[in-house]
Protein backbone atom coordinates (compact mmCIF):
# COMPACT_ATOMS: atom_id res chain seq x y z
CA UNK A 1 0.00 0.00 0.00
CA UNK A 2 1.24 3.34 -0.54
CA UNK A 3 0.36 5.44 2.24
CA UNK A 4 -1.29 9.10 2.44
CA UNK A 5 1.93 10.45 1.92
CA UNK A 6 3.10 8.66 -0.38
CA UNK A 7 -0.19 9.76 -1.97
CA UNK A 8 0.29 13.30 -1.71
CA UNK A 9 3.82 13.52 -2.55
CA UNK A 10 3.52 11.97 -6.25
CA UNK A 11 5.08 8.71 -5.38
CA UNK A 12 2.61 6.38 -6.71
CA UNK A 13 3.79 5.71 -10.15
CA UNK A 14 7.51 5.60 -8.63
CA UNK A 15 6.75 2.87 -5.95
CA UNK A 16 4.93 0.72 -9.07
CA UNK A 17 7.46 1.13 -11.15
CA UNK A 18 9.82 -0.27 -8.50
CA UNK A 19 7.72 -3.33 -8.22
CA UNK A 20 7.06 -3.74 -11.93
CA UNK A 21 11.07 -3.74 -12.99
CA UNK A 22 11.60 -6.61 -9.90
CA UNK A 23 9.48 -8.55 -12.22
CA UNK A 24 6.18 -8.66 -9.76
CA UNK A 25 2.95 -9.02 -11.38
CA UNK A 26 0.17 -6.53 -10.09
CA UNK A 27 -3.27 -8.16 -9.45
CA UNK A 28 -4.98 -6.04 -7.47
CA UNK A 29 -4.80 -1.84 -7.39
CA UNK A 30 -7.09 0.93 -6.14
CA UNK A 31 -7.41 4.36 -4.89
CA UNK A 32 -9.37 4.24 -1.37
CA UNK A 33 -10.25 6.47 1.71
CA UNK A 34 -9.25 4.16 4.26
CA UNK A 35 -12.41 4.30 7.34
CA UNK A 36 -11.53 4.09 10.51
CA UNK A 37 -12.75 0.50 11.55
CA UNK A 38 -10.67 -1.09 8.51
CA UNK A 39 -7.72 0.91 10.09
CA UNK A 40 -7.71 -0.36 13.26
CA UNK A 41 -8.67 -3.81 11.98
CA UNK A 42 -5.70 -4.18 9.80
CA UNK A 43 -3.25 -2.51 12.76
CA UNK A 44 -4.92 -4.75 15.42
CA UNK A 45 -1.42 -6.47 15.94
CA UNK A 46 -0.61 -3.01 17.44
CA UNK A 47 -3.38 -1.61 19.41
CA UNK A 48 -1.86 -1.73 22.65
CA UNK A 49 0.93 0.68 21.10
CA UNK A 50 1.04 3.71 22.22
CA UNK A 51 2.04 5.11 18.50
CA UNK A 52 -1.59 3.58 17.66
CA UNK A 53 -3.90 6.44 17.25
CA UNK A 54 -1.56 8.16 15.95
CA UNK A 55 -0.92 5.29 13.29
CA UNK A 56 -4.76 5.54 12.76
CA UNK A 57 -5.08 8.99 12.24
CA UNK A 58 -1.91 8.88 9.89
CA UNK A 59 -3.74 6.41 7.35
CA UNK A 60 -6.93 7.70 7.27
CA UNK A 61 -5.97 11.28 6.93
CA UNK A 62 -5.84 10.82 3.43
CA UNK A 63 -6.24 8.57 0.39
CA UNK A 64 -4.13 5.49 -0.26
CA UNK A 65 -3.35 3.30 -2.84
CA UNK A 66 -3.87 -0.35 -2.51
CA UNK A 67 -2.05 -3.12 -4.14
CA UNK A 68 -1.84 -6.40 -4.71
CA UNK A 69 1.42 -8.43 -6.33
CA UNK A 70 2.41 -11.95 -6.83
CA UNK A 71 5.84 -13.45 -7.98
CA UNK A 72 8.18 -15.53 -6.57
CA UNK A 73 9.09 -14.47 -3.25
CA UNK A 74 7.30 -11.36 -3.42
CA UNK A 75 6.85 -10.94 0.28
CA UNK A 76 10.76 -11.31 1.59
CA UNK A 77 11.98 -9.35 -1.46
CA UNK A 78 9.52 -6.88 -1.42
CA UNK A 79 10.41 -6.10 2.27
CA UNK A 80 13.75 -5.81 0.85
CA UNK A 81 12.55 -3.20 -1.89
CA UNK A 82 11.00 -1.31 0.45
CA UNK A 83 13.28 -1.24 3.68
CA UNK A 84 13.38 -0.68 7.14
CA UNK A 85 10.43 1.00 8.75
CA UNK A 86 12.91 3.87 9.75
CA UNK A 87 14.20 5.30 6.88
CA UNK A 88 17.04 6.96 8.96
CA UNK A 89 17.91 3.16 8.66
CA UNK A 90 17.17 1.70 5.71
CA UNK A 91 19.74 0.90 3.13
CA UNK A 92 20.09 3.72 -0.33
CA UNK A 93 18.28 1.85 -3.08
CA UNK A 94 15.28 0.77 -1.03
CA UNK A 95 12.04 2.89 -1.59
CA UNK A 96 12.12 3.85 2.57
CA UNK A 97 15.78 4.78 1.80
CA UNK A 98 15.53 6.76 -1.06
CA UNK A 99 12.13 8.42 -0.64
CA UNK A 100 11.02 8.45 3.25
CA UNK A 101 12.15 10.54 5.66
CA UNK A 102 11.14 9.82 9.10
CA UNK A 103 9.09 6.68 10.52
CA UNK A 104 5.79 8.40 11.37
CA UNK A 105 5.91 8.97 7.12
CA UNK A 106 7.74 6.12 5.96
CA UNK A 107 5.38 6.41 2.24
CA UNK A 108 4.94 2.45 2.01
CA UNK A 109 2.97 -0.62 3.98
CA UNK A 110 3.83 -4.03 2.73
CA UNK A 111 2.79 -7.22 4.52
CA UNK A 112 5.16 -8.85 7.01
CA UNK A 113 4.68 -12.91 5.60
CA UNK A 114 3.07 -15.35 3.11
CA UNK A 115 -0.09 -15.48 5.47
CA UNK A 116 -0.71 -11.80 6.32
CA UNK A 117 -0.31 -10.65 2.67
CA UNK A 118 -3.71 -12.95 1.81
CA UNK A 119 -5.20 -11.69 4.82
CA UNK A 120 -4.55 -8.29 4.29
CA UNK A 121 -5.61 -8.98 0.77
CA UNK A 122 -8.43 -9.65 2.14
CA UNK A 123 -9.08 -6.59 3.96
CA UNK A 124 -8.50 -4.28 1.22
CA UNK A 125 -9.82 -6.27 -1.62
CA UNK A 126 -12.91 -7.83 -2.65
CA UNK A 127 -12.92 -10.74 -4.92
CA UNK A 128 -13.38 -9.26 -7.91
CA UNK A 129 -10.86 -6.77 -7.63
CA UNK A 130 -8.05 -8.86 -8.29
CA UNK A 131 -7.50 -9.91 -11.60
CA UNK A 132 -5.63 -13.38 -12.57
CA UNK A 133 -3.37 -12.71 -15.93
CA UNK A 134 -0.21 -14.17 -17.64
CA UNK A 135 2.61 -10.94 -18.16
CA UNK A 136 3.87 -12.09 -21.71
CA UNK A 137 7.34 -11.39 -20.44
CA UNK A 138 6.76 -14.07 -17.18
CA UNK A 139 8.64 -16.68 -19.47
CA UNK A 140 11.88 -14.32 -19.02
CA UNK A 141 11.62 -13.99 -15.49
CA UNK A 142 11.65 -17.59 -14.40
CA UNK A 143 13.05 -20.99 -15.70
Amino acid sequence: MVKPDGVQRGLVGEIITRFEKKGFKLTGLKLFQCSKDLAEEHYKDLKGKSFFPKLIDYITSGPVVCMAWEGVGVVASARKLIGSTDPLKAEPGTIRGDLAVQIGRNIVHGSDSPENGKCEIGLWFNEAEIVQWTPAQAAWLRE
